[in-house]
């Protein structure tokens, strides 16, 4: 998937499942899929070509809604089901040293994973110029 959303981020013009295909020597059904996963995460979106009967792809150039989108993305896929498998391991039972241990380290993880939630949620809400300045001078 990383490869067809960087080629379609360095085309400057659409680009069709075959074209990818061509250019990144891979099948039509990894093109579709992933393309199809791009778009639900929006950071591509179909061109209409007038006259032309094969659907088109660009991708979303604006950095600061790539970033976002790939957040949310990745935040419901990963980080949403870890706290809901977390808050259920909460509850194991059981009075030996292990199961204590056990709880202690499913504790530490819900705390670090809900301060990552925040701070993923903070990062969606908050302006993207200025993220993106002072993520630049961080990494200068």
């Amino acid at each position: 998937m990383a490869q067809i959303h960087a080629l379609l981020l360095v085309s400057s013009d659409p680009q069709s499942s075959d074209d990818v295909m061509e250019e990144l020597k891979i099948s039509r059904g990894n093109v579709n899929t992933n393309m199809r996963t791009l778009v639900e995460w929006g950071l591509a979106y179909k061109k209409l070509i007038p006259g032309e009967r094969k659907e088109y792809f660009i991708a979303e150039k604006d950095m600061s809604k790539v970033v976002k989108s790939i957040v949310i993305a990745r935040k419901k896929r990963e980080l949403e089901p870890m706290l809901r498998l977390l808050d259920e391991l909460t509850g194991v039972e059981g009075r030996t040293a292990e199961a204590d241990e056990f709880r202690e380290v499913v504790k530490d993880l819900k705390l670090y994973s809900h301060k990552a939630d925040s701070a993923l949620d903070a990062l969606v809400k908050m302006d993207s110029n200025w993220f993106f300045s002072t993520f630049l001078s961080m990494i200068k």
